[in-house]
């Protein structure tokens, strides 16, 4: 690599300190790899996917073959009753909204009990004044805090017992916060008591950044529904946009209906091509989490040697793929993300700063040299510009490309200290 990289003799000496010590710990990444790479195929192997699946519909998209095929085999990996797996998702964001539109009628009761939801469901949902937003649709809010990085299990249950809630939503990563990303253990904890006080409240899960990072899924613990975009883990960086819901056929019917129109649902919705880049986006996905995985945990052996805070630290278990550093100052945060965005394989020669961004209420750095815009599963990093100044960065296409891009941007750490100096 050094002939192409000219970086600071302290980064390779701290490079060559992290190929040693991570070794194991990617060893058990593969081993996950392995597993999911499996349950994919085995997935495609029952529903048949064929050449003939690849094949593009428009308009109104009637008799997709590729399509349906598509939400089987999502099914299949998720373990649920049915799937709608569509392009006409913009976003994970959009996904979840229209899932929550679909779901919930005025005088419905919400709840998140994972504390306040990501930044861009809060017009969404009514915390910030929107006049489309479920609140001005008489639909009702309320959360609950988590309490030492897991569920207040006492005030849920409390809660639950003198409130009829509709829809409890999870949102297992972080967002744009400190907090740990909630794991499958603590899911399933929290859904038996759900459903032991409550059955028949809807739990439903916001799984962006998390699938195939672990050997299962909420829905194999009992969510009801589960949401993410597809140009995050489950996309591979090959799908260009789309989203998917799984989870119980009769909430999926709601969800199609809401995201296209009563009476037609999931039987309309033209694939425009796409097929084949989400399934064979699916098929890389198993390896390309992977690949993000250990790019996450180089950032954090490195950033953790240079003295930040880090989390999760290097051997510790990992629910999604975002690495998160605390920097504490602004020129830092931005400083790495420079670093970044210099080693991605799109617009390398680009400078990020801080910007106004819809959806969010402070300023956002974003480094995101991507081949698809705002795709997270390729190496990226931003954070809001308040303290404590955080950088989240997430993905890696490759390893071999992911560190590249986290070697650039430590190494700019390093120069900036030693011109301080």
């Amino acid at each position: 690599m050094k002939d192409f990289l000219d970086l600071e003799q302290e980064t390779w000496e701290l490079y060559d300190e992290a190929k040693n010590a991570l070794a194991p710990i990617f060893s058990k990444v593969d081993e996950t790899v392995e597993y999911n790479t499996a349950k994919v195929m085995h997935a495609f192997w029952k529903n048949h996917v064929s050449e003939s699946c690849f094949s593009s519909t428009t308009g109104y998209g009637y008799n997709d073959l590729g399509r349906d095929v598509i939400e089987r085999v999502y099914a299949s990996v998720f373990k649920t009753e049915d799937a709608l797996v569509r392009s006409q998702f913009i976003s994970g964001s959009h996904a979840l909204a229209k899932t929550l539109f679909g779901i919930l009628r005025p005088g419905d009761l919400l709840l998140s009990i994972s504390g306040t939801p990501y930044d861009t469901l809060h017009e969404v949902i009514g915390i910030v004044d929107n006049p489309s937003s479920l609140k001005s649709f008489g639909v009702l809010y309320n959360e609950i805090s988590l309490k030492d990085n897991d569920f207040d299990y006492e005030a849920i249950e409390t809660y639950l017992k003198e409130n009829s809630v509709k829809l409890i939503e999870i949102q297992r990563s972080r967002g744009y916060s400190l907090r740990e990303t909630i794991n499958l253990e603590k899911c399933k904890k929290v859904i038996d008591l759900i459903k032991k006080v409550s059955p028949s409240t809807i739990v439903m899960i916001d799984n962006c950044y998390c699938e195939l990072v672990s050997t299962h899924e909420p829905s194999e613990v009992g969510a009801d529904i589960v949401v993410g975009s597809l140009i995050k883990n489950l996309g591979g960086g090959l799908a260009p946009n789309g989203g998917y819901v799984v989870g119980k056929s009769e909430y999926i019917r709601l969800v199609s209906e809401a995201l296209n129109l009563p009476g037609e649902g999931k039987d309309v919705g033209p694939t425009l091509g796409m097929n084949k880049a989400i399934l064979q986006g699916l098929y890389f996905a198993p390896s390309v989490v992977g690949s993000a995985l250990k790019t996450s945990i180089l950032a954090s052996f490195l950033l953790q040697k240079l003295g930040y805070t880090v989390n999760p630290l290097p051997d510790e278990e990992r629910s999604d793929i975002v690495e998160t550093i605390t920097f504490h100052n602004a020129n830092d945060l931005c400083s790495y993300c420079e670093g970044i965005q210099s080693g991605s394989p799109v617009d390398s020669f680009v400078t990020p700063v801080p910007v106004d961004m819809p959806g969010y209420q402070d300023q956002v750095i974003m480094a995101a040299g991507a081949f698809t815009q705002g795709s997270s599963i390729e190496i990226s990093c931003d954070g809001p510009i308040r303290e404590p100044y955080v950088a989240y960065q997430q993905g890696g296409l490759t390893y071999d490309s992911g560190k590249l891009a986290v070697l650039k941007a430590v190494n700019e750490i390093i120069k900036k200290r030693k011109e301080v100096v």
